[in-house]
């Protein structure tokens, strides 16, 4: 693979500083006006504008997309098909993570029927930790990529290799995600009962 320093050590510093201070929108920050389903996935393209312009260009999401989450009742159905704060925040949540865990652990993790105040609940504290997790994870860049960017790192990870960071966020991201689930299945067990569980699809 062949790729050009400086355009890295750019993009990064340049994604860096956006991610630092990029947040998902407050519960009370979420329209509760009713919107159609086109006035909602131009919100969604909004609100998770931290994805890279080449994968926003594909249809993250689609009207196919929203109506297939209702219909498996992964997020609530619109009233007389209009989204409110309740289903706009069960999107922003399902839509964000997805990109790191299936489906049917996210119907796990966030059931479709909690009552509002058990939403805005879980919604905030989500904001919270994404806010955290981004946070970490960019300091996590910036020392994998020392050499990248100039910085000088006493790291076993620190690389000025492009390729080698490729792959190291790809690995670190399946160790995340299998993390994640691992912990998951453990819900409800204790040390008699530690086997596996299954989890509805």
């Amino acid at each position: 693979m062949d790729f050009n320093k400086d355009l890295i050590a750019g993009k990064l510093r340049r994604w860096e500083k956006y991610i630092d201070n990029y947040r998902l929108p407050r519960w009370e920050d979420i329209p509760d006006m009713g919107l159609y389903m086109e006035q909602v996935i131009m919100l969604l393209k909004q609100y998770l504008d931290y994805l890279p312009p080449e994968l926003k260009e594909e249809q993250f999401i689609t009207a196919a997309t929203i109506n297939n989450y209702v219909r498996k009742k992964i997020m609530p159905e619109p009233v007389n098909r209009k989204y409110y704060r309740k289903q706009i925040a069960y999107l922003l949540m399902i839509c964000s993570l997805k990109q790191s865990l299936s489906i049917p652990i996210l119907q796990h993790m966030i059931p479709v029927d909690l009552t509002e105040e058990e939403l805005k609940k879980t919604y905030t504290t989500y904001v919270d930790r994404q806010k955290l997790a981004a946070s970490y994870f960019s300091k996590q860049v910036r020392l994998a990529a020392a050499g990248i960017l100039g910085h000088e790192y006493e790291s076993e990870i620190a690389t000025d290799s492009t390729e080698e960071i490729i792959y190291l966020s790809a690995i670190i991201s399946g160790f995340a995600r299998l993390f994640a689930e691992k912990l998951l299945m453990l819900e409800g067990k204790d040390l008699d009962n530690g086997g596996d569980i299954t989890i509805r699809s």
